[in-house]
């Protein structure tokens, strides 16, 4: 991962971005950044990974509906101060790529909270968008759908990827390409150079 292109690339793009050699680095920055607030999750296997969910409950108020199932904890999340959530794909050329079921880790990605923070590892990385798009079906939703045992053609064949099935099961409804930040909104994107989640 070369952050110096990453970081001129996002920043330029009105970004904000930071490096960590690992994630227990990228945890505690987030536990000095996040305090005495409310803060929303998304669906993430790296936040999962990384532990950030109990490292933020000690001092804020936490929304996660992988934590806590139903509707009611989906529409904290979208509402709080803060929220945490991973990329799909991320092209070396300033873009994030995010593609989900329900919705509501992208929306709440576009409006809402006042602060997001994406937690990116090395295998996220595309060199430019459409092979971060290429990445974001072929990789991470079809492993996604693999893991959740979702009746999906990907699932079916052990997440190898995106056969763009019409399954009621389809993970993959809503795809956003975020250029930019939304007005109102300060994003943060955390690069780790580390492989987390999918």
């Amino acid at each position: 991962m070369d952050y110096q292109v990453l970081k001129k690339n996002f920043e330029n793009h009105r970004f904000h971005t930071s490096y960590f050699e690992t994630k227990e680095e990228a945890v505690l920055y987030l536990k000095e950044k996040i305090q005495g607030t409310t803060v929303g999750f998304g669906g993430s296997v790296t936040s999962d990974e990384m532990g950030i969910y109990d490292a933020l409950k000690e001092n804020n108020t936490v929304y996660w509906h992988w934590k806590e199932k139903g509707r009611e904890t989906l529409k904290a999340a979208q509402s709080a101060e803060a929220y945490i959530l991973s990329a799909n794909g991320v092209s070396e050329t300033g873009e994030i790529v995010n593609i989900d079921g329900t919705g509501n880790r992208l929306s709440a990605s576009l409006f809402g909270p006042k602060r997001v923070f994406y937690v990116v590892g090395k295998n996220k990385i595309a060199p430019d968008l459409p092979s971060a798009m290429k990445r974001a079906k072929d990789v991470a939703s079809a492993k996604n759908a693999l893991r959740l045992k979702k009746n999906t053609p990907c699932a079916a064949n052990g997440g190898d990827k995106c056969y763009n099935c019409n399954s009621p099961e389809r993970i993959c409804n809503a795809t956003v390409i975020l250029e930019r930040p939304c007005n109102g909104m300060e994003v943060e994107i955390l690069f780790i150079n580390e492989e987390l989640g999918y």
